[in-house]
């Protein structure tokens, strides 16, 4: 006979509330925030284009916009996420290979990219700003 009452005394899977959060799982799911933050990015890229092509006016208007505080500081958000996620693609191409799957490799990895990702940024922005 079939018991009726299976689906409800199963074991549930463990999940964030049971799991300690280690460095390599908050990338991972950093990863992830970031890769779905660059689709609202490429929004706001594809929105800048079509205002180039639209006139000066309204070109002049989107600018107006994204050099505002609140634009910038979206903008500087785009130019990490974008940053951030390129290299956890790297680090999982290292991985892809082959290599970096030790503890301390994994550690450094993700260290890494959380440091190139800002130092990058700021650099970018820094550029930005002397060439501007």
């Amino acid at each position: 006979m079939s018991n009726a009452d299976l689906r409800g005394n199963r074991p549930l899977s463990p999940h964030l509330q049971i799991y300690k959060p280690i460095l390599t799982m908050v990338m991972s799911i950093l990863h992830r925030i970031t890769g779905a933050a660059l689709y609202f990015g490429t929004i706001l890229l594809a929105w800048w284009l079509i205002a180039a092509a639209a006139g000066p006016t309204y070109f002049d208007f989107v600018n107006e916009i994204y050099g505002s505080i609140l634009g910038r500081l979206i903008l500087f958000g785009f130019t990490w996420a974008l940053v951030h996620h390129m290299l956890g693609g790297l680090r999982h191409f290292v991985w892809d290979m082959g290599a970096g799957f030790g503890k301390d490799a994994r550690e450094w990895l993700a260290k890494a990219t959380i440091v190139g990702s800002v130092s990058l940024t700021l650099i970018l922005w820094i550029i930005g700003y002397i060439v501007r």
